[in-house]
């Protein structure tokens, strides 16, 4: 049996600019590609009509048609990543598995030990560079140490681009070294426990004028004007070098928001008691309500607020949530309710398209206070003001609220002055204390 090289995809579900899958398609070797959809995840997904599955789907089903035009096809598997890779160490005669870096803790540790298994089997295992433009040992303060304050990291970080920082992978000129002559099928949804979430996926392109606009429309949620891309980020469907290099050229507010992915994910690698608990552990201590009957009027957008109610309906209606309205809804739940941070991270988790933990904790802390870079326990968002400077004439609110102002619409839940002056007091007890 000839030795072949496996191609594992994971958050990188694309043939171009694919930096494991390039390196992969020069050994000189067959290279069969796979995907595994993983059960330790998949079966902790209560939401069985789950749109994050749905769109792994059909973005396995664009390489596989794709594949199938070069007479390959990609291998798709399911159950838990330690027992496929035993199965298909006894199917094949393999050199070399290639993959792209997942920074999440969960990854780590499965990669870790697949690695492992693979080594003692003598089978090599490459990662390499892809989810972001400079890896967490890459941008550095000049001691060596982490940077934990945004705006000297991207100074850093912006120092460090040069002529190839952004240059693509060409892996078309190497397809005819995917396995030829295979031909698989691809598990249907419903034996993966999922069915269909009819929910409409943003496309992976953007306006260039959107992107040169960026900054002066970016906060008004009643415009089309942010480009959607993040859920392709997410699971790779795009090239974060690609829209790097083009946000370069066209706007520096576009860039910095992806110079914010690499520095939640540096964030994450560097101190990964954040994913648990608070960057600050003196944040640990508030004393948070945690009022179960308040949390679900925020799940649910009824909280009297209409611009946080908005924001939350849009969550629930299309798995997307505008940045700034993420912002103003995270605020409210943490310093108007009192809830632990923790509670609305882990409903975002579950409801949106484009989550990552890194960044969803890292939004999720800044809003209360106890992260990197946070911003300070005493700012807290008004709903009301926010509403006049970026929604002025109530058009976003309005396409999510329609029974404003009648009597349908439920009164707030808590008057913002009180709570305001009930979270700087519990904050000062517990920081002060």
């Amino acid at each position: 049996m000839d030795k072949i090289n496996i191609i594992w995809f994971r958050r990188d579900l694309r043939l171009e600019d694919n930096a494991a899958l390039s390196h992969a398609l020069k050994g000189n070797k067959s290279v069969l590609p796979i995907f595994i959809f993983d059960s330790e995840i998949l079966d902790k997904l209560s939401n069985k009509k789950d749109a994050r599955v749905e769109f792994i789907y059909q973005s396995l089903q664009n390489i596989k048609t794709e594949l199938n035009k070069i007479n390959s096809d990609l291998l798709v598997l399911h159950g838990k990543p330690m027992e496929v890779w035993k199965k298909l160490v006894e199917d094949y005669s393999i050199d070399t598995v290639f993959t792209n870096i997942d920074y999440e803790p969960y990854a780590k540790e499965r990669d870790s030990a697949v690695e492992v298994m693979l080594n003692s089997k003598g089978i090599a295992f490459k990662t390499f560079k892809d989810h972001c433009i400079f890896d967490y040992t890459e941008v550095l303060k000049d001691d060596g140490k982490s940077y934990t304050v945004y705006t000297p990291y991207s100074k850093k970080w912006k120092s460090l681009i040069r002529e190839n920082t952004f240059s693509p992978y060409n892996c078309a000129e190497n397809y005819p070294c995917f396995t030829q002559n295979v031909k698989f099928e691809i598990p249907s949804m419903a034996s993966l426990g999922f069915e269909s979430s009819m929910l409409a996926f943003p496309g992976n392109t953007v306006n260039s004028s959107l992107i040169k606009n960026y900054a002066d429309t970016r906060n008004f949620p009643a415009l089309d004007a942010t480009s959607r891309l993040s859920l392709h980020f997410r699971f790779g469907t795009i090239s974060i070098r690609d829209k790097a290099k083009k946000a370069l050229a066209l706007s520096e507010t576009w860039l910095n928001e992806l110079i914010w992915r690499d520095f939640y994910i540096q964030i994450m690698a560097h101190f990964p008691h954040a994913m648990v608990g608070a960057f600050k552990p003196i944040y640990d201590r508030i004393a948070w309500r945690n009022d179960a009957k308040e949390f679900d009027a925020w799940c649910a957008g009824k909280t009297g607020y209409p611009i946080v109610d908005a924001g939350m309906r849009e969550l629930n209606a299309t798995g997307f949530m505008h940045n700034r309205v993420r912002m103003v809804v995270a605020s409210f739940l943490c310093k108007h309710l009192l809830i632990d941070w923790r509670w609305g991270e882990a409903y975002f988790a579950e409801k949106l398209l484009d989550f990552e933990l890194a960044s969803n904790n890292g939004g999720w802390q800044w809003a209360a206070g106890s992260g990197v870079d946070a911003a300070p326990y005493f700012r807290i968002f008004s709903p009301k003001l926010q509403t006049e400077r970026f929604d002025p004439k109530l058009v976003y609110i309005k396409k999510w609220i329609p029974e404003l102002n009648t009597l349908e619409y439920p009164r707030p839940i808590v008057d913002h002055d009180f709570a305001r002056k009930r979270c700087l007091e519990v904050y000062k007890k517990t920081l002060n204390g």
